[in-house]
């Protein structure tokens, strides 16, 4: 794509595919990845990012990253060239995506690659640029400890997320005290251990509820007794209970209401 002479190009990435998986890899153009049906995965070193339908993640250029779709998806792809979009972020994140903004990059996508645009198609381009810097920010983001005692308990809480065991018992199992785990999971990832906890419920979810999954079969999955107790942390988490949640993206008609969370590598 970097070999593309256009600055700013879409193309259609995947059309209704299932379960498919790009390695880690990296170039200079940045990218955005939008997901028109199923939940997408975006990996860099610091977590993953979570890109339920009608979101997108932007991915600012020479970020290392992998991506990968669960169950039959069907996504777009916007390379951005650098300076083109002096105002996107300059970190990961998901973006909700609102009707215009999911016409113009359906019918950017029409373009040709090469290096030729009449005024109309740089209208369009500069248009979908000014949405995409106003589209609001779905923090859907579990950020990654880089210490390898953190990165252990991440492992040992992805193999089993229903584990019950008290926040001293996980400790010891990664021989730290306590009260260390606790201060060096604030300063490498900005919270404490219940709320990373319940942000890893939430991506997981996601992720299940997307391939169909029901919420009573989720909600015991994660270690909750019921499903009642599991939407009401999904509602706290996201504004929604998560059949509203999911079901307003699949049709498009969500308003925007989130906070943030990302998974490992």
């Amino acid at each position: 794509m970097d070999s593309i002479p256009r600055s700013v190009y879409a193309l259609s990435a995947t059309n209704v595919a299932k379960d498919w998986e790009h390695a880690r890899h990296c170039h200079r153009k940045a990218q955005l990845l939008y997901s028109v049906r199923g939940t997408l995965n975006c990996e860099i070193e610091d977590g993953v990012w979570i890109v339920p339908p009608q979101c997108a993640v932007w991915i600012p250029g020479g970020v290392e990253h992998s991506a990968r779709g669960s169950g039959i998806t069907e996504c777009y792809c916007l390379f951005v060239e650098p300076g083109a979009a002096p105002n996107m972020a300059s970190e990961c994140c998901t973006v909700s995506v609102s009707p215009l903004l999911r016409e113009l990059l359906l019918t950017a996508a029409g373009f040709s690659m090469q290096d030729k645009s009449d005024g109309r198609e740089e209208r369009l381009i500069a248009t979908l640029l000014d949405e995409l810097v106003a589209a609001p920010v779905e923090d859907l983001h579990l950020p990654m400890p880089r210490d390898k005692r953190l990165r252990r308990l991440v492992n040992l809480l992805l193999a089993d997320p229903a584990d019950k065991t008290s926040r001293e018992e996980w400790a010891a199992r990664i021989a730290m005290s306590e009260r260390s785990m606790s201060r060096l999971l604030q300063q490498q990832i900005g919270m404490s251990f219940g709320r990373w906890r319940r942000q890893l419920h939430v991506i997981l979810a996601l992720q299940r509820l997307a391939e169909g999954e029901s919420v009573q079969t989720v909600a015991l999955e994660l270690g909750y007794e019921n499903a009642s107790g599991f939407v009401t942390m999904f509602r706290k988490a996201l504004g929604k209970p998560p059949a509203r949640y999911l079901s307003e993206r699949v049709t498009g008609k969500h308003t925007l209401s989130v906070p943030s969370i990302v998974l490992p590598g």
